[in-house]
């Protein structure tokens, strides 16, 4: 389903009636969206009109994700599809792609145009050099490296030829400061923003690429990481200028929780508003870039 490209005063003026969304009737993939930054993503886009199919992985995650479905169809107007594959398998990324196509197909002609790929799934693991096996090695390279490379390679077909596609990477602070114990988790995210570079080139005529990088997320894998962690953390998140807990502002169990960690982590709809930007038509200008979403715990340079 081409669609012509926003004119200038289109793709800059907003203020077209309260009924305007920027992303009205484009399609977008968002991979490991039932929660966490996935799940605000969904939220974000949804708020802009975009329609979404929404990947998860676990069985665990099939009701939170009907549900998230229902709620952006109810609240937000859009279609939705949500379809169970694993970003780690090799058949996975494909059978994402062939149920978006199956489900926003046009009916009549057979269409299908992907706007906008959220790789946003991905798995961790802490450990030192001694303790990396092969196992762990491959699990976390699979799913976050392996998988966005395999997911973008079935949905090549299927995106625009005008420039107006948007492609965001996941990435991590993990990629740039030296993390003890995320010698593969870090590599991962490196690999990410590494690809992302080279598909801004690749995909120029196509799609604009870009990766965030986020720092610690108040998610249930933030809380659920051990002291040790926490501890080689604490100096980073002190350094981080928006990273200071605020009192009445943020909740009181957050509160509590960031005096003692060193600093509060991001709410995932803060990394989901710069993801949200960058799909923007007006974000037509910015590709292959890592863009900061940390608080200025790394900054770009």
């Amino acid at each position: 389903m081409s669609r012509p490209a926003p004119t200038r005063a289109a793709s800059t003026n907003l203020g077209g009636g309260s009924n305007f969304r920027a992303l009205e009737g484009r399609v977008g993939i968002i991979t490991g969206a039932s929660r966490g930054i996935g799940a605000a993503i969904a939220r974000n886009l949804a708020s802009k009109g975009c329609n979404l199919v929404l990947n998860y992985t676990s069985d665990s995650s099939t009701n939170i994700t009907e549900d998230l479905a229902a709620e952006l169809e109810s609240e937000r107007g859009i279609q939705t599809a949500i379809v169970q594959a694993s970003m780690g398998s090799e058949n996975g990324p494909k059978h994402v792609v062939e149920v978006a196509k199956n489900h926003f197909k046009h009916p009549k002609t057979g269409k299908f145009q992907l706007d906008i790929i959220i790789n946003n799934a991905g798995v961790a693991g802490n450990r030192l050099i001694e303790d990396v096996d092969c196992e762990d090695f491959a699990r976390q390279y699979n799913v976050n490296v392996r998988g966005p490379l395999l997911l973008m390679q079935a949905a090549l077909p299927y995106l625009p030829h005008d420039r107006s596609g948007r492609i965001v990477n996941l990435s991590s602070v993990s990629s740039s400061l030296g993390y003890i114990s995320q010698s593969v988790y870090g590599g991962t995210k490196a690999a990410l923003e590494s690809m992302t570079r080279t598909w801004s080139r690749e995909l120029a005529e196509r799609a604009t690429v870009n990766a965030v990088n986020p720092g610690p997320v108040a998610t249930d894998m933030y809380w659920g990481s051990d002291e040790t962690f926490q501890a080689r953390n604490k100096p980073f998140i002190e350094n981080t200028p928006l990273a200071a807990p605020r009192k009445s502002i943020d909740s009181e169990e957050i509160y509590e929780a960031s005096m003692k960690a060193g600093g509060r982590p991001a709410y995932s709809e803060e990394v989901a508003g710069v993801i949200g930007m960058l799909c923007l038509p007006e974000a037509g200008w910015t590709t292959g870039s890592v863009i900061c979403a940390n608080g200025g715990m790394r900054f770009s340079f």
